[in-house]
């Protein structure tokens, strides 16, 4: 049959998926006759040949009826299995070799469910079966399921040579799915100088490597003169560039957050054998647009024996920030006591509130099987471990929404676990901590405060580990909850200690500006400090009650926590603490013109001969730093303690515009040469952190920060003035803290000495 009449012959096939009408297209045709795809012997020999490894067993899928196997044959190349779903073609091929070459196999199947054993052959030669599978109205599972089952059969070392046209809809598939513990090589098939054909074909070469680290695909051909034909010849430049360019960011990635997809494809090597020590991050996406993060951890060397192959540990997103789940060390030590060989660590978020665990287990448990060891399922159980939010009981005291802040509640909790802390300094039984938590902010835990008996000024009833000042509320409520206004009327908020460890980090940045704190309280001066972002106003009442020194101005823009502080949390003005209704960024921007207003009147007055009058009161639009005759001055010490409603600014706290370098300015403009700004940044993005700090260093002569363990929150600490303390300086200047700190247990200071420890100096 002409070639001509084969091509007419070709297009009645309209789906070249279909076995029946393959059948028909080898039966029509003929048994003697070949039919070659994209390129003759003559023309694939040398290419070919150059890529087969002495003596390998080749598998040709979709042979059809091309004499490519003959040829390999009659080359050296004997072990050669062919298949094809087409019986007609099978037959035919069979009956004209088994007496010419009685060693090579031909078996009737589908390419795309093979039947033969995992890694039994050195090299799968494939030409245009790929293509014939990538029909693109029938998208991509037929030309997926058929790469899996190469991937399958092939060796370590194997070649998958994949003869196409390389079209984008193939590319878009070949490339991804031989992307982890692969090598991919492009190569341009020569013609002969007498032929002009249409399309080019190329030779993709996949060599299966043992180890997972991304390659960048190759190529042999000319690529200036490859552009030159045409769309195909573009289109495969683009394809490869824009893979390599995938394998270039995924190579760079510090700790790359896998897909489920990824992980199937080698990413992490085989995932149906265990390997003691790894660890990695994946995103698992189930049905109805079920999401969340997990971590896969195969158990270390000599962690037996175990009782599951495979365990799944759920975290709360109320915990999901803690040490022991957050941190590598401690996801080690979970998998340790879970019993688990293989442990799926899956943290949940937000987005998973309303969700009971049983529809959080149910999406799940089709995804970890996945994940589980071992090629069968041999009806294991992969059982469900959870921890759990560490809360024992839950009382809601009360619950408001706010037009400016959105829903608030308050609530007294009884923690699960000790804090050793606060327990051996004032032993009772479970200690009750009271709670203030916007919802808005993933239901951040705002301010928390140590309860104590109503009538007993020490007697604590409550206990606690140690809270994280991030740890979230928001998600799904476990132990008993209840909603209780009998122990409010029971209970008191004991002002003398500082529940969140971030505030216990707060104060103990002033042990930079110690001696000039000292000597103010020695001279029976008010060191001025400006706190914006009241919260339950715990901050506020501890630097109040023991540094009575302080005068102490509040500034908070909502009505509704004011009112909340002062009802549910002992928050009290007096003359040393007040509270202004405010924006703190106008706020400060006002007092820093008021004081220099100030400052030219009273030179104006000096240069008159006349005595400068009172300024006015504030009313919340300036600062009411009016003490002892000194009019509106500047303030010492300046702390951003506010959350952000805007969570696409990537900071939990503060919000962006606190840390914008024109209030930045401000800040420092409205500060004595000795003062301190405080400003606490809850970010994940490392990034975010990197771009604050850069900015602060920009303004401010010296920084110092203080990351907290087991959190997400950073304190930030910046003096406007050019000489500071030094590091050799720190145990002296922690000693002068601890004597200015008046608490009726100094035990308590203790957790605040620590944390200067851990203060390091930026700039």
């Amino acid at each position: 049959m002409a070639k001509e009449e084969q091509l007419a012959l070709l297009e009645t096939l309209d789906d070249f998926t279909s076995k029946e009408n393959w059948d028909k297209f080898f039966t029509i045709r003929g048994t003697e006759d070949a039919f070659e795809w994209y390129a003759e012997w003559s023309e694939l020999r040398d290419p070919l040949l150059s890529h087969l490894p002495p003596k390998p067993q080749i598998l040709v899928p979709g042979c059809g009826s091309s004499r490519l196997s003959e040829h390999l044959y009659d080359a050296g190349f004997t072990s050669i299995t062919n298949i094809d779903f087409s019986k007609v073609a099978i037959s035919d091929c069979l009956r004209r070799n088994v007496r010419l070459r009685p060693l090579m196999r031909w078996r009737v199947m589908d390419m795309t469910a093979m039947q033969l054993e995992d890694e039994a052959f050195d090299a799968v030669v494939d030409k245009g079966g790929l293509d014939a599978l990538m029909e693109p109205e029938l998208g991509p599972k037929l030309g997926d399921q058929y790469l899996s089952e190469v991937r399958r059969v092939l060796k370590s070392g194997g070649k998958f040579i994949c003869l196409t046209l390389a079209e984008s809809h193939v590319l878009a598939l070949l490339f991804p799915k031989f992307r982890f513990g692969w090598k991919i090589s492009v190569h341009a098939i020569p013609h002969k100088p007498s032929s002009k054909p249409s399309l080019q074909a190329f030779m993709v070469v996949a060599v299966k490597e043992m180890s997972t680290e991304l390659q960048e695909i190759t190529s042999s051909f000319n690529k200036s003169s490859l552009a030159c034909r045409g769309s195909q010849g573009r289109g495969l430049l683009e394809a490869v560039e824009n893979e390599n360019q995938i394998r270039r960011e995924y190579s760079s990635a510090s700790d790359i957050q896998h897909s489920l997809e990824d992980l199937k494809l080698g990413a992490r090597g085989d995932l149906t054998k265990l390997r003691p020590g790894r660890r990695f991050q994946l995103t698992l996406c189930g049905g109805s647009h079920f999401s969340c993060r997990a971590v896969v951890l195969d158990a270390k060397e000599n962690s037996g024996p175990f009782v599951y192959h495979c365990g799944v540990f759920i975290v709360p997103k109320t915990r999901a920030h803690e040490w022991l789940f957050s941190s590598e060390e401690g996801q080690w030590m979970v998998v340790e006591s879970s019993k688990a060989a293989r442990l799926v660590m899956v943290l949940l978020d937000a987005s998973h509130v309303s969700a009971s665990m049983d529809d959080i287990q149910k999406e799940l448990s089709p995804l970890v099987k996945q994940l589980a060891p071992g090629k069968d399922d041999n009806g294991a159980q992969i059982p469900f471990m959870m921890a759990s939010d560490g809360i024992k009981q839950r009382d809601i005291v009360h619950q408001v929404t706010s037009s400016i802040t959105g829903p608030i509640i308050v609530e007294d909790v009884i923690y699960e676990t000790d804090n050793g802390d606060i327990s051996r300094i004032l032993p009772s039984r479970d200690l009750t901590f009271r709670r203030l938590v916007f919802q808005r902010s993933e239901g951040l835990v705002q301010s928390e405060a140590l309860l104590s008996e109503e009538g007993s000024k020490y007697k604590i009833v409550g206990q606690s580990e140690k809270k994280k000042t991030n740890s979230s509320s928001k998600s799904k409520k476990r132990g008993i909850q209840r909603r209780s206004d009998e122990t409010s009327h029971q209970l008191k908020v004991y002002h003398g200690y500082l529940a969140s460890s971030y505030h216990t980090g707060i104060i103990s940045g002033l042990m930079l500006i110690s001696s000039y704190l000292e000597s103010m309280a020695s001279t029976q001066k008010s060191v001025k400090t400006v706190v914006i972002g009241l919260g339950a106003g715990l901050l506020p009442m501890f630097l109040h009650k023991c540094m009575p020194f302080m005068h102490i101005e509040a500034v908070e823009l909502d009505p509704i926590v004011i009112k909340l502080a002062k009802e549910y949390f002992g928050f009290i003005e007096d003359d040393h603490l007040q509270v202004h209704i405010a924006d703190g960024i106008q706020y400060l921007r006002k007092a820093v013109h008021f004081a220099a207003e100030d400052e030219k009147s009273a030179v104006r007055g000096n240069e008159d001969g006349h005595c400068n009058s009172d300024p006015p009161s504030s009313n919340g639009s300036h600062l009411a730093f009016h003490v002892e005759g000194q009019g509106i001055s500047k303030v010492d010490i300046v702390i951003i303690d506010v959350d952000s409603a805007d969570s696409s600014s990537g900071m939990t706290c503060p919000a962006a515009d606190f840390v914008d370098e024109s209030f930045l300015r401000t800040v420092k403009d409205a500060l004595t040469e000795k003062g301190l700004f405080i400003i606490n940044l809850v970010s994940r993005s490392q990034d975010i952190k990197d771009t604050v700090i850069s900015r602060m260093k920009m303004v401010f002569s010296h920084l110092f920060c203080l990351q907290l363990e087991e959190d997400v929150n950073e304190v930030i600490f910046a003096l406007p003035s050019a000489s500071c303390i030094k590091e050799d300086g720190f145990a002296k200047a922690t000693l002068q803290l601890e004597k200015l700190l008046k608490l009726e247990h100094p035990e308590i200071s203790q957790s605040i000495i620590d944390a200067t420890k851990k203060i390091r100096h930026l700039k």
